[in-house]
C-alpha cells in the first residue's frame, strides 16, 4: 500500500493582524500594530499550497478560526448584542480584543500532533488537538480546531481525533511544532521524536531563564500514549532552554526532518548525541542521516530571524529532498551561501531550495513549517479527506472567495468594527460549503 505525507496547511483567516501577542516569539513582538493585509496573506498561503502541490506532493488545506471570538468575549463578562460587545471590549479591554480576533490558526503546526496508522497500535491515524495554554489567544483554538478536524478525518475505523489534554501548565502541549516524525519510507514504522521544553514535575531540571517552555514532557508522554505508540516508535528529547532564550519557542524554528533526514542546529537539543543514537537504534530499515549546521557557520541569532529551520523538508523522489524556504533566507548573504553550500554537498538528500514570499505569516512569526500540518497517511486514508485536498478546482474557487470576502488593510482599531465581524461570518460561512465541512463553527451550531 502506498503512504504518503500529506501537508495540511492552515488558510489565513480575515482578521489576520499584527497584535505582538506571543511573548517569546520575536518577529511577532517586532512588528506589533503594523498594517496587515489579510487578502494578501490568504494568497500568499495559497500560492505556497499550489507551489508545494505543483512538487507533486499531496497537499491539504485547514479552515481559519471564527475570529473575533465573541463567545470568549461573553464569557469573560461583556453582554449585550455582538456590536455593543464589540465596543465594551475596545474601550475597557482592547489588548483582550486583539487576542480574541487573532488568526493564529493559521499555523496549523500547533493545531495538533498526529500519529500514522502505520506507528499506531490500533491502525488508525491519531490527532491530539494541542491546548496551547501557554498563550490565551491560542488556548481558546483547540475546541474549533477539534471540530474541524473531526469533519476531515471523519471515519472512526481510520481516525481518532481526541480532545486537548488539560488546560493546565503541567501539560503544556504546542501541537506538531514540537513533533517530527522520522521514517525510511511513509509507508513502513517510524520513530515519532518528541521535544519537550521543561519537565512540569522536576523542577530541578534544566529550563529557560528568559522566555517560557511551552511544551512540558509529562504533555508528550501524555499524547504518545493516547495515540497507542510503543517505546519502540517514541524518542524524548529535550530542547536547549539556552535557545528557548534566545527566541526558540518551539522546536520547529531550530530543526526539521524528513524520512531519515535531521536538519538541525548544533544548539537545538540537549544531550543531542545520546538522541541520535537513540533514533538511529530504533528507526527500521535505513540509517538516520542527521544533517547539523554549527554556530561557525549560522549562529542561532541569524536562524531565528531567517527562519532557516522554520522550512520543510520534502522529498521530491526515494533519493531527492526540497527545502521550501521563506524569501527571508534569501535576502540573508549568509544563509543563501549556506544553503548553496549545503546543496552542493552531495553526502545529503537536500540538494534544492525553493524559495516562498511569506511576508504577511512571517511577520508574525510563522515560516513555511508553521503553515502546516503534516499527516501520512495511505490511499484509503487519503480518499475519505479529498474533500480538503488541494486540487486545481479547489484553488479556483478559493482565489475568488478570498477576493471577494478578505480585507486589503486591516489595524488594530479596525478589530472593534462589527462590520468586520459580519464580513467574516459571510465568508466562512460559505467555505464550509466549498470545502463540504457541515456546521463547525459557533455561529452556525
Amino acid at each position: 500500500m502506498t503512504y504518503h505525507e500529506v501537508n495540511f496547511d492552515g488558510l489565513v483567516g480575515p482578521t489576520h493582524n499584527y497584535a505582538g501577542l506571543s511573548y517569546g516569539n520575536i518577529a511577532s513582538e517586532r512588528h506589533q500594530h503594523l498594517i496587515a493585509s489579510p487578502k494578501k496573506a490568504a494568497l500568499q498561503g495559497l500560492d505556497k499550497m499550489e507551489a508545494v502541490a505543483g512538487l507533486g506532493l499531496v497537499q491539504g488545506l485547514l479552515p481559519p478560526h471564527e475570529r473575533p471570538h465573541m463567545p470568549s468575549l461573553r464569557q469573560l463578562g461583556f453582554s449585550g448584542s455582538d456590536a455593543q460587545v464589540l465596543q465594551q471590549a475596545a474601550m475597557e479591554a482592547p489588548a483582550l480584543l486583539s487576542a480574541v480576533s487573532s488568526a493564529s490558526a493559521m499555523w496549523t503546526a500547533n493545531a495538533a500532533t498526529v500519529s500514522s496508522s502505520v506507528d499506531a497500535g490500533d491502525g488508525r491515524v491519531h490527532l491530539t488537538a494541542a491546548n496551547l495554554n501557554a498563550k490565551f489567544h491560542r488556548s481558546i483554538e483547540h475546541p474549533g480546531t477539534v471540530r474541524a478536524l473531526k469533519a476531515i478525518f471523519q471515519d472512526p475505523e481510520q481516525f481518532q481525533v481526541h480532545d486537548a489534554l488539560p488546560a493546565n501548565p503541567h501539560f503544556g502541549d504546542e501541537g506538531a511544532a514540537n513533533h517530527t516524525r522520522l521514517c525510511a519510507d511513509y509507508g513502513q514504522p517510524g520513530v515519532e521524536l518528541y521535544v519537550y521544553g521543561r519537565e512540569a514535575f522536576n523542577p530541578s531540571a534544566p529550563k529557560p531563564e528568559r522566555y517560557p517552555a511551552r511544551q512540558t514532557l509529562e504533555a508528550s508522554a501524555a499524547v504518545a500514549r493516547l495515540h497507542t505508540l510503543t517505546d519502540a516508535h517514541v524518542v524524548m528529547a529535550q530542547q536547549n532552554p539556552k535557545v528557548i532564550d534566545q527566541g526558540v519557542f518551539h522546536n520547529d524554528v531550530i530543526a526539521v526532518g524528513n524520512r531519515n533526514v535531521l536538519f538541525y542546529h548544533e544548539e537545538a537539543f540537549l544531550n543531542t548525541e545520546a538522541m541520535l543514537a537513540e533514533i538511529d537504534a530504533k528507526l527500521q530499515g535505513a540509517d538516520l542521516i542527521p544533517v547539523c549546521i554549527r554556530n561557525d557557520q549560522l549562529t542561532v541569532e541569524d536562524a531565528v530571524n531567517s527562519y532557516l529551520f522554520n522550512s520543510q523538508l520534502i522529498s521530491l523522489s526515494d533519493s531527492e529532498m526540497a527545502l521550501v524556504v521563506p524569501k527571508e533566507c534569501e535576502d540573508s548573504d549568509k544563509v543563501w551561501t549556506l544553503l548553496n553550500t549545503l546543496t552542493d554537498d552531495p553526502t545529503n538528500p537536500i540538494s534544492q531550495v525553493k524559495v516562498m514570499d511569506l511576508k504577511q505569516s512571517m511577520r508574525n512569526g510563522g515560516g513555511p513549517a508553521c503553515l502546516r500540518l503534516r499527516v501520512v497517511l495511505s490511499e484509503a486514508e487519503q480518499k475519505a479527506v479529498q474533500h480538503c485536498l488541494i486540487t486545481p478546482e479547489l484553488v479556483g474557487k478559493l482565489r475568488p472567495w478570498v477576493e471577494k470576502h478578505y480585507r486589503d488593510e486591516l489595524a488594530q482599531k479596525d478589530l472593534a468594527d462589527p462590520q468586520l465581524l459580519q464580513e467574516s461570518r459571510t465568508a466562512l460561512d460559505e467555505l464550509t460549503q466549498i470545502l463540504k465541512l457541515g456546521s463547525i463553527y459557533d455561529f452556525q451550531l
